[in-house]
């Protein structure tokens, strides 16, 4: 285990945040915003934000998103968001960062492409160019390899050199070798061209959980850099959910990792927010970081044939999501709370005793009543229509983060 967690040894500040270095697991997510559109993008960057994202990247792909840059920054810190602000670069960073030094200030770190910047000696001037501004405007940056955008020249040359030495690789394990190749090698041009280490972060992302855990667990040995995890196309729904929990938890679990992204596919017009929810969720469960009040509840079964308890706990969850940006600011500790809404008795009065604030609510057959536990013991019983419920639940929740978290002074 020690070997795997070399990379924790060096530390790189990203605005406030620190990644790596001993400090905690950080997550961050990306705009799907038009970053021309300087208000929409700033308003989805503090929306990200305060639901948890710890830092937010964005598309900077043509002139006119590089001008924006800095009103995108401007509007965030007027609304009072520190999130800190990154810009995501693939074939032309070089020149819109030497062409627009307002953008290339106004960023907390630029993601590279190594796979994107070029080919054979063009690429090494490009990379070193953006390298060489990071280290003018002093600001660090992320070499991010990506499977579907490999280093094309790296690839050709390990398939025919497995071919000539009859190594008998399959070209999945030649290509996340090349991925690791990819990082490191870069990593040392970023070196030779100026930044220090503590400037650099790397991510190897692939689409698939095996390759993700086999690459990251090789370039863990081999880098002592911090590392940025993720799948790069994880999917949409359940399946986005799965597949990335599945992967980054084993990892994580490890000790690998040390900034994260859930890349979902949201659905059209859905909530992009969906992704820093699950990332906060994957540490919250490995018990790597605590975000806000968990909420255990029942799953259902022929005992739960009222959807009250669904209902309510449903609705819990999104007051807590509504309420934890002002109980953060106002109450020190309160992402530790935990809540349990259950369905019937045979679970519920136990796993109520064990959380903060627990709601037993009757199954088929039970009297109307709702037993209400406080820190394990009974305080009250509920009863009445679903609205009078959820609302006695939300007042107990709010008395109790009042009265035992302590207010904030800074």
């Amino acid at each position: 285990m020690e070997a795997v967690r070399l990379h924790r040894t060096i530390g790189v500040r990203v605005g406030h945040v620190q990644i790596g270095g001993g400090a905690p697991v950080a997550v961050q997510s990306m705009t799907m915003t038009d970053t021309v559109d300087a208000a929409a993008t700033a308003q989805q960057c503090i929306e990200l934000a305060e639901a948890g994202s710890e830092l937010v990247r964005i598309t900077v792909n043509v002139p006119e998103a590089a001008a924006a840059v800095p009103e995108i920054k401007r509007r965030m810190l007027d609304a009072g968001c520190r999130a800190p602000l990154i810009g995501d670069f693939h074939y032309n960073g070089h020149q819109l960062l030497t062409r627009y030094p307002d953008c290339a200030a106004a960023l907390d770190k630029y993601r590279i492409n190594p796979g994107n910047v070029g080919t054979g000696t063009r690429r090494d001037e490009r990379f070193t160019t953006i390298c060489q501004v990071a280290g003018d405007h002093d600001k660090p940056v992320r070499i991010g390899v990506n499977g579907g955008s490999l280093n094309q020249d790296l690839v050709t040359s390990k398939m025919q050199e497995n071919t000539d030495r009859a190594l008998g690789r399959t070209s999945e394990e030649i290509l996340n070798e090349c991925m690791v190749i990819s990082a490191v090698e870069s990593t040392a041009l970023a070196l030779e061209s100026g930044l220090r280490k503590d400037q650099i972060i790397i991510s190897c992302k692939v689409s698939r959980p095996a390759d993700l855990i086999s690459i990251y667990r090789d370039l863990a040995s081999k880098t002592e850099q911090p590392l940025h995890l993720g799948l790069t196309e994880a999917g949409m729904g359940m399946k986005g959910l799965v597949w990335s929990s599945a992967a980054m938890g084993i990892l994580l679990n490890e000790g690998i990792g040390d900034t994260i992204r859930v890349s979902l596919t949201p659905k059209p017009r859905g909530d992009r927010r969906e992704e820093v929810y699950a990332a906060c969720e994957i540490l919250q469960a490995l018990g790597l970081r605590s975000f806000a009040p968990s909420v255990t509840a029942c799953p259902g079964c022929g005992r739960t044939t009222s959807s009250t308890f669904q209902e309510l706990a449903e609705r819990t969850q999104e007051y807590i999501r509504e309420r934890m940006p002002v109980w953060k600011q106002q109450h020190e500790g309160v992402e530790t709370l935990t809540l349990a809404v259950m369905g019937c008795v045979v679970n519920g009065p136990g796993e109520s005793k064990a959380a903060n604030i627990g709601i037993s609510l009757p199954g088929t057959g039970e009297a109307p009543n709702c037993p209400v536990y406080v820190d394990g013991e009974h305080v009250t019983t509920m009863r009445g229509t679903y609205d009078e419920l959820a609302e006695g639940f939300r007042t107990l929740l709010e008395d109790y983060v009042a009265s035992h978290y302590p207010a904030r002074t800074e």
